[in-house]
């Protein structure tokens, strides 16, 4: 076997557009998850401090969010990728293909984002909660000036590690027809019947991608722990 270096120029054009798609549904993915993650973790915290009524509501809406949640989380992205993009249509809402996917991404993970944000949530002091308290703080400025702050800073690199998990969760996108760098490879391979070469470089890029983004979260946890 020998290494052709006219079929890795051949691929390079096709495996820019495919790194783009990729980095399309790895950027657009994540913001779903870790907004979505958020608002799932808002949802299931408890308040034993709010009003009798309030914390009604709030058992009213924790068990439906939970138990879609869980579902979310024990079933497969592909169950859920080939759901979205094939029964969809027949209830009337065709996407396209690359904005299912992102949407499938999303939704995946923000059920695993979700405990992330709920185990910072917890490990803010007792403290910080009554000191809001005794401020008279509203409950969203509690929130938003007090609580959220600190749990965020604490999970940020636990966050940044399902940033490469969904990088490396992206080539599933090419089940349901998006020509992300693995589809741009594969297509590419079984028009040329060249195969060595542009899955190499596929391989490469990842691995090019990831490292740096796990020096940098590394970095980012060493920082943040001072």
């Amino acid at each position: 076997m020998t290494w052709d270096w006219g079929a890795v120029r051949d691929f390079l054009p096709h495996f820019w557009d495919g790194l783009l798609v990729t980095l399309q549904a790895l950027v657009l993915g994540s913001l779903i998850s870790f907004a979505l993650g958020l608002v799932w973790a808002l949802l299931l915290h408890t308040r034993p401090h709010a009003p009798s009524g309030a914390r009604r509501w709030y058992a009213l809406v924790r068990w439906p969010v939970a138990l879609v949640t869980e579902f979310i989380r024990d079933t497969p992205l592909l169950v859920q990728l080939f759901f979205l993009f094939y029964v969809l249509p027949e209830w009337g809402l065709t996407l396209s293909a690359l904005t299912t996917g992102v949407i499938a991404i999303g939704l995946h993970y923000s059920t695993y984002t979700m405990q992330v944000y709920r185990a910072g949530i917890e490990a803010v002091p007792a403290g910080q909660w009554e000191a809001a308290a005794a401020l008279s703080l509203p409950p969203r400025r509690a929130w938003t000036a007090v609580i959220l702050p600190q749990a965020i800073r604490r999970v940020v690199p636990a966050l940044g590690n399902y940033v490469i998990a969904i990088l490396k969760d992206t080539p599933m996108l090419m089940t349901i027809t998006v020509l992300d760098m693995l589809g741009e490879a594969r297509l590419f391979s079984q028009q040329h019947f060249q195969f060595t070469e542009p899955l190499t470089v596929i391989g490469v890029a990842f691995v090019l991608i990831s490292c740096p983004a796990s020096l940098l979260l590394r970095a980012l946890e060493r920082r943040l722990v001072r």
